[in-house]
């Protein structure tokens, strides 16, 4: 009798040393996988992705899919605007709501066009990946924040998705938006960085620096060293400064290189000068192969990032 328990304890502790090894072996999603994910389905399947054409009318269907994959339902917001050569052309944004504790809104948003020739890798299927990754991560959280995710069209040809959405918020809307947070090229430049608001008012800035910092994410800020951007801010040149217009206050994500060039955040690596833009540069073979390990890491960072604001944001008490 005694032999025959001894063998049955024998078995159970196998049964559970195995158990245990097979959950030790379940390989755990890291932040930003599916982010990477994405860019690579943007970046293979459709390539370019430029304002005005068919296949930026299929990055949108894309997105829309994705976010009804993860409990959303997204409309799309169509616009007539001009392209450079100030030909007519037909854009579109997609929007998707989660609604949240408070029915006041906290505006998220990324650009998904491209420029013509460029597989948009960094400028800006990053970004794009983040926000459906981050979009996934909330499905069942409940935010502080009733939260608007909007893919803007037609970036490139001068914010006319961001400024179109901006233009036909109503007074109500702008006064019930507590912030928007922007996000554009996030794993090509030398360095991570958040930028808002000049001083004080900047608050969005400094909640995500605080953020980084208690999560020991290698996250900074624009040091300052052009006059023409004061620490911590940055230009108009994306999908944030319509909403800044508006007097919403702005957070907004970008990878690049304060430190080169005419310190204005253009040159964003130390190595290859601008990224985005280059047909022969912002492509996954180049990023991979002349920065290893960089994607993974910016989009393990930004993700976290994000999300850990979206749902600890708090906005100064007035």
């Amino acid at each position: 009798m005694k032999k025959k328990w001894i063998a049955v304890v024998c078995c159970l502790a196998l049964m559970l040393t195995s158990f245990v090894s097979l959950a030790a072996a379940k390989p755990k999603t890291s932040e930003g996988s599916i982010a990477a994910e994405h860019i690579t389905n943007l970046a293979e399947s459709l390539g370019d992705r430029v304002a005005g054409t068919e296949d930026e009318k299929k990055a949108a269907q894309y997105i829309a899919q994705e976010l009804k994959k993860v409990g959303l339902q997204p409309t799309l917001q169509p616009f007539v605007t001009k392209n450079r050569a100030k030909e007519e052309i037909s854009s579109q944004n997609v929007v998707a709501i989660k609604p949240g504790k408070s029915s006041k809104q906290l505006i998220v948003g990324a650009h998904y066009d491209t420029v013509k020739g460029v597989q948009g890798v960094d400028d800006n299927g990053s970004s794009v990946g983040v926000l459906l990754e981050v979009a996934k991560q909330l499905q069942n959280k409940k935010t502080p924040y009733t939260v608007t995710f909007i893919f803007f069209g037609a970036e490139e040809i001068g914010t006319k998705g961001s400024e179109y959405y901006a233009s036909q918020m109503k007074p109500e809307e702008i006064k019930n938006t507590v912030a928007m947070i922007n996000l554009d090229s996030l794993i090509a430049g030398d360095k991570m960085y958040v930028y808002g608001n000049e001083g004080k008012a900047g608050w969005v800035r400094e909640q995500a620096l605080d953020i980084a910092k208690k999560k020991k994410l290698n996250v900074g800020t624009n040091p300052g060293h052009n006059p023409e951007f004061p620490k911590g801010t940055t230009g108009d040149w994306s999908d944030h400064a319509p909403f800044q217009k508006l007097g919403i206050p702005f957070g907004y994500f970008e990878a690049t290189n304060w430190a080169l060039g005419d310190k204005d955040g253009y040159t964003q690596t130390e190595k290859h000068g601008a990224i985005w833009h280059d047909p022969q540069k912002d492509n996954l073979s180049f990023i991979q192969a002349e920065f290893p390990g960089r994607m993974e890491e910016h989009l393990h960072t930004f993700t976290i990032l994000l999300t850990e604001l979206i749902t600890h944001i708090d906005p100064p008490k007035k």
